[in-house]
């Protein structure tokens, strides 16, 4: 059987508890090492390591309010706010029943 276990965390020295079930779960999958970071610590580790999306900004075609998107516009296609392409998607949703 496992038992809780305290950690100390060796980023910010942050005591945090290695459970019981956390234990089972590490032993299932084979790992030999307990954590070294607690909960928080992991997760700004994670974000950091992801890149952060380059944000365009264009202006909607349907109501002409400014759009950021995650894509370079183009000049051939329309770009659509975040409102006006949720309206349009339920619309088509709504059409092909």
């Amino acid at each position: 059987m496992y038992e809780d276990k305290i950690l100390v965390c060796k980023d910010c020295g942050a005591e945090f508890v290695f459970t019981a079930g956390e234990q089972e779960f590490y032993a299932e999958r084979g790992f030999q090492n307990e954590p070294q970071r607690c909960k928080p610590c992991r997760d700004a580790r994670k974000n950091a390591a992801k890149q952060q999306r380059e944000m365009y900004t264009a202006i909607c075609a349907n109501c002409g309010a400014e759009a950021k998107v995650p894509f370079q516009p183009r000049n051939d296609r329309p770009v659509y706010c975040s409102e006006c392409f949720a309206k349009m998607k339920e619309e088509q949703a709504n059409n092909n029943y």
